[in-house]
């Protein structure tokens, strides 16, 4: 039986040998196993993002379960849904903590002005780029490992997805503690533990972003599909979880 290390020193930069060695390990032992060698090992330093997704949710109510005390943050790209601010402040009004907000000082009016009207439209890749990884990247510059929802089910750009990665971009340790669940298995948790999620998830929006990349797409909520992000575009991820080299939103 393989063992886990201890610890990973904060300012190593993980080899291919031993994240092979930790997900191993995490493949078999589960979320909560992760998450409390993720605080073991960076503290503070690890941080959990969230655009308050089911995936968002459940990790948010393991981290109070397992008393794992560490900050949570979203991406604010002044294009969210009501339903979306709505649903950051009952998770903290249940959990009492406070959701820390980042995002560009660029407004969208500003925006317009600087690269014309609409540029979810017209160049998606660079909207994205400026309001959500640049942001991400200016956030994690201090610290060491944070932690996302995705899963290997939500998409083929995901299908790859291990649950611990060395995130070369931010260069910080990316945790995934939920990579190996499907869409079926996460609403069974939010159901069993009668967890606060978006209502828009019941109006056919299995996946929801900014308000001109989301539509409705009428599957069940339990669905993994991203087909209502940015329709009609060959485009299903906004680029925090891809190489900065395949989404790097500049004009061709």
């Amino acid at each position: 039986m393989q063992e886990v290390p201890e610890k990973i020193p904060l300012d190593f930069e993980p080899t291919t040998e031993n994240l092979d060695q930790l997900n191993a390990y995490f493949e078999k032992q589960g979320h909560t196993a992760l998450l409390k060698w993720g605080f073991e090992t960076f503290g503070e330093k690890m941080v959990l993002g969230t655009g308050f997704g089911p995936s968002g949710v459940f990790l948010i109510h393991q981290l109070q379960q397992h008393e794992i005390d560490i900050p949570v943050f979203y991406i604010d790209t002044h294009l969210l849904f009501d339903s979306t601010y709505e649903l950051k402040e009952v998770l903290e009004q249940k959990y009492g903590i406070d959701i820390t907000r980042i995002g560009t000082d660029l407004t969208v009016r500003e925006q317009a002005k600087k690269y014309g009207d609409e540029l979810w439209k017209r160049n998606p890749n660079r909207c994205c780029y400026i309001r959500k990884v640049l942001p991400l990247k200016n956030y994690l510059e201090d610290k060491k490992a944070w932690i996302t929802g995705i899963r290997r089910s939500q998409s083929d750009s995901r299908k790859s997805a291990r649950m611990i990665e060395w995130d070369a971009e931010n260069e910080v340790v990316k945790i995934n503690p939920l990579v190996q669940w499907n869409g079926e298995e996460i609403w069974y948790h939010i159901d069993r533990l009668d967890l606060p999620y978006n209502p828009m998830h019941d109006e056919g929006y299995p996946s929801i972003g900014c308000i001109p990349c989301t539509s409705p797409v009428y599957v069940s909520k339990e669905s993994d599909d991203r087909n209502g992000r940015w329709d009609g575009q060959q485009k299903t991820e906004c680029g925090i979880h891809m190489p900065a080299n395949v989404l790097n939103g500049k004009e061709e």
